[in-house]
């Protein structure tokens, strides 16, 4: 198969909830997303590797669009070119015929193609991610669609993984798992921008087969489930501290670097003055006197965001079946390959 170039509340995406699942007799395929951001370069290696070794992307039986997201930006090794394509799936963005930033014009392009109405529909999306932080291999669900926190529970009992729950962030939206009715982000790190690693790749592939795996097992009726759901639910973004002029004063602390999903309380070393001293973490309202999990520490993309990290709460949730009920659903409409 070639790699194309070119607790409730519940939440919905573009394309409609995914509790209702795509509309009804609608048939597509599964979409594997690589080069979202153009200098994360192992997922687009490992989707052309795959498509050199016959049958390696159809193992799960599964029907699959490869593509890389942005392929102008991956021929660069840029992140993007005028924009983030993951925060371009912005419902308003798309529908104002002034923007034509190179990116939303490509999350246009790839709505037109591969939307559930689409010619090539697709009705789940896997968007394969690299990181510099030290966030080994994680998932990255946004909000509380039932499908994808199903989908999530089943790949965390599988193979163990920390789930990052980005939700009630206004300035940070518009991603590119939400616009299909179910999907979410595989992510690995740390490795440095535009650098292939094997370790990367591996941990990459295993998330992926495995993510297949059990979207193929929920299309068939056997989606095994755990009884609880851990996931570190966003809260909040810092910034490092900075100077008048808008330059870093500090930098993370050599105590606090490295350690993601470690928890952190109020007094505890977070950033490093230019006088060596330490800045020790002082939680923000609404956090206090509870202990908060960093994650996405120092990642070298989110400096021109202004987040040095961010603070997460640690929850455990009952797995509901309406979880598994909503799945079913949109896996149900999955073509086999």
């Amino acid at each position: 198969m070639a790699v194309a170039s070119g607790e409730e509340p519940l939440g919905s995406g573009l394309n409609g909830s995914a509790a209702e699942g795509p509309q009804s007799g609608a048939k597509g395929k599964v979409l594997v997303v690589a080069g979202t951001h153009g200098n994360e370069c192992n997922a687009p290696w490992l989707l052309d590797a795959w498509a050199r070794l016959p049958g390696r992307l159809d193992s799960s039986g599964l029907a699959l669009c490869p593509l890389i997201g942005n392929p102008d930006a991956l021929a660069q090794s840029r992140r993007y070119l005028d924009r983030d394509l993951n925060r371009s799936f912005q419902p308003a963005l798309l529908a104002d015929p002034a923007r034509q930033e190179r990116e939303v014009v490509r999350a246009r392009s790839l709505l037109a193609d591969h939307a559930p109405e689409a010619a090539d529909p697709c009705l789940v999306v896997i968007d394969l991610h690299s990181t510099t932080a030290a966030m080994g291999n994680c998932l990255v669900v946004y909000g509380r669609r039932p499908a994808d926190l199903a989908l999530a529970a089943a790949l965390q009992q599988k193979l163990g993984l920390p789930i990052y729950l980005h939700e009630g962030d206004p300035h940070q939206n518009g991603y590119l798992a939400e616009a299909w009715p179910c999907g979410l982000v595989i992510e690995v790190g740390p490795v440095p921008q535009g650098v292939l690693t094997a370790a990367v790749v591996l941990q990459t592939a295993i998330a992926l087969e495995a993510t297949l795996a059990l979207l193929a097992g929920a299309r068939q009726g056997r989606l095994p489930q755990p009884t609880h759901l851990v996931v570190h639910r966003h809260r909040q973004s810092l910034d490092l501290p900075r100077h008048g002029n808008g330059s870093p004063a500090a930098v993370i602390h050599p105590l606090r670097q490295h350690r993601d999903w470690q928890p952190l309380r109020a007094g505890d070393p977070l950033f490093q003055a230019t006088d060596g001293g330490t800045i020790a973490y002082s939680p923000p309202a609404g956090l206090e006197n509870q202990p908060v999990w960093p994650v996405f520490i120092n990642e070298a993309a989110y400096g021109e965001k202004g987040i040095a990290l961010s603070l997460t709460s640690r929850e455990r949730w009952p797995v509901q079946s309406s979880w598994t009920e909503a799945l079913q659903v949109v896996t149900s409409g999955l073509l086999q390959a």
